[in-house]
């Protein structure tokens, strides 16, 4: 059966390269009017709306696959082969999707508050609960304190109507259906296979899909790169949208000058940007993203060296602050021992593809609450949060732990965890 097309529309030159842009899960194309003047005059803008919202045919699709399917149908039709593609949210999840079916299609890529999985499946089933007992108006009276700060829905009570309204408006079918394909969503063990060049975009004070969640896609991502825009939630493209437009332009300019997928090969050839951050120009006082520098890849002659494998894994899991203070304070009685462990269990272990670094993990944290490591455990709560484990899952694994390793050493673990999540999840003021 032949997929339903999208509703669409285009703006910009119809000679220019298209790039796509696509919504989260109740919105409309209409989320993205403040980017479009800008973009349009590079592009051919291609923005699309998901079935049953903004007065789009109602189709329900059930998952993030069939609606990339619908996606490509379209723009089949319309004679579109190759494009640029930034999405937010469940427009996010497409977009990796893309990346991961049709990579040949893909020039580049920008997840906006995207995850490799949004929650639990229960939430989301739960929320579908929610529309077919009481219809979208409970959903569309809480969209704005998801999808903004309270600072800018106090101060701007026009586009909070807006968007309430444009729940309201959807339809509750495929809203639900939506939800289902936001439930099954989980690309945490494919994320290594995404391979364009790719933004991975985030609002600072995000509830939804934080930092946090963009730490895991640019570790999981080979060729990607981090942006946090500074007083922004989670429709970061409505709240700070010069911030969002600048950040598009910089990216979508350098990555289209990338190679084409090589068909005959399977392979993504990838030209590395020069390692000087990139900083978005100030508009208009709004906030500013950096994009974080992109590692620098060296040639060399038979098997790489691991060091440089386990300095690039050890700072992604880490961070940088922590791998910094760990350099600096090397001297000529410890330094053997910092090349030995970035050489070694950075390099050699964490690198290697036999599990993902969840897994990876859930194993290090085990074994540190089993030796009573606890100073390590405190800086590898960290890693696990920043490699996708939720709150919950770290619970359950010092559970697991406390049968398997013994009470006391549990219950000083959950002490350290606690502290460290706490830290970690706390909104700053």
């Amino acid at each position: 059966m032949k997929s339903p097309a999208l509703q669409y529309r285009f703006d910009g030159p119809d000679d220019a390269p298209v790039l796509i842009l696509g919504p989260s899960l109740g919105t409309t194309w209409h989320m993205w009017d403040r980017q479009v003047p800008e973009l349009a005059k590079q592009w051919r803008v291609f923005r699309f709306d998901l079935p049953g919202h903004g007065g789009a045919p109602a189709y329900p699709a059930g998952s993030v696959t069939e609606l990339a399917e619908r996606l490509l149908a379209t723009l089949d039709g319309l004679g579109v082969q190759r494009f640029g593609y930034a999405g937010c949210a469940l427009g996010g999840a497409i977009g990796a999707e893309l990346a991961l079916r049709r990579p040949e299609r893909l020039a580049s890529l920008t997840l906006i508050a995207a995850s490799p999985r949004f929650g639990t499946a229960d939430e989301f089933r739960q929320r579908g609960v929610i529309v077919r007992t009481n219809g979208l108006d409970p959903i569309a009276r809480t969209s704005p304190e998801r999808w903004f700060t309270q600072g800018f829905a106090a101060a701007q009570p026009a586009i909070t109507e807006w968007a309430v309204q444009m729940v309201r408006t959807t339809d509750p079918g495929c809203y639900i259906a939506a939800c289902e394909a936001l439930a099954s969503f989980d690309i945490h063990a494919e994320l290594g296979r995404i391979g364009v060049p790719t933004l991975v975009l985030v609002g600072s004070d995000d509830q939804v899909t934080g930092p946090a969640e963009a730490r895991t896609l640019v570790a999981g991502i080979p060729d990607a790169r981090l942006a946090v825009v500074p007083g922004a939630s989670h429709l970061v493209p409505v709240e700070q949208p010069a911030a969002v437009t600048d950040l598009l332009v910089r990216h979508f300019s350098t990555a289209w000058q990338q190679p084409a997928y090589d068909s005959s090969t399977g392979q993504m050839a990838v030209v590395v940007p020069q390692a000087s951050p990139v900083v978005a120009a100030p508009q208009q006082m709004s906030p500013v993203a950096e994009i974080a520098p992109a590692a620098q890849p060296e040639a060399v002659l038979g098997r790489p060296d691991p060091y440089d494998a386990g300095i690039k894994v050890r700072r992604e899991v880490l961070g940088d602050a922590h791998v910094d203070r760990a350099l600096a304070q090397a001297d000529e009685f410890s330094g053997d021992f910092q090349e030995f462990i970035t050489r070694y269990a950075w390099g050699e272990i964490w690198d290697r593809p036999g599990l993902d670094r969840r897994s990876r993990s859930c194993v290090t944290l085990t074994a540190l609450v089993a030796g009573g490591h606890l100073d390590e455990l405190a800086f590898h709560t960290r890693a696990a949060l920043r490699n996708g484990l939720t709150p919950v899952e770290i619970k359950e694994v010092l559970l697991q732990a406390a049968v398997y390793c013994g009470v006391p050493a549990a219950n000083s673990a959950f002490k350290v965890a606690q502290q460290v999540i706490r830290e970690e999840t706390t909104p700053l003021e």
